[in-house]
């Protein structure tokens, strides 16, 4: 990887990370990212305050749910930064088992992007990709370019 390749990633990942803190939620949730070339793993690391069902612990469906919402957002987002943050459209979550008192990793994969609406799928996992604890399918819509962005 050259140089300047490596230091746009290292900006990219840094513009992230300050994402994560600037968004009230994702701050409260904890969410953090890496990034690997173009790809991002998000990750949710287990707070008591996460906790639904203090009597199995799981974590809270919603706290899952906002967090495959938003891996999708940032991976949307790192498409385009200079663009406003996408805004889902509608979203179907699948819950597929308890969400442990663990935590909970997560990649989403932009299946179509057009010029407004992009199609998006997240899985979300603990302790093996291969068990899944959650998958997300949204539609997210893309801000417009901004003016400064139109070619001259």
């Amino acid at each position: 990887m050259s140089a300047a390749a490596e230091n746009l990633g290292e900006s990219l990942a840094l513009r992230l990370a300050g994402l994560l803190e600037t968004v009230p939620y994702m701050s409260f949730l904890g969410m953090q990212a890496e990034l690997a070339g173009d790809e991002m793993t998000g990750r949710l690391p287990f707070a008591p305050h996460l906790v639904g069902n203090p009597m199995l612990p799981a974590l809270h469906g919603g706290v899952i749910g906002a967090f495959l919402e938003m891996t999708a957002v940032c991976q949307l987002w790192l498409l385009e930064p200079h663009r406003r943050l996408p805004r889902a459209i509608d979203v179907t979550i699948e819950y597929l088992r308890p969400g442990r008192p663990l935590a909970v990793h997560a990649r989403a994969n932009v299946r179509k992007v057009g010029r407004r609406i992009a199609n998006v799928h997240v899985e979300a996992w603990q302790e093996a990709r291969e068990l899944p604890v959650a998958f997300l399918r949204g539609h997210f819509m893309l801000s417009p370019p901004s003016v400064e962005d139109a070619a001259p």
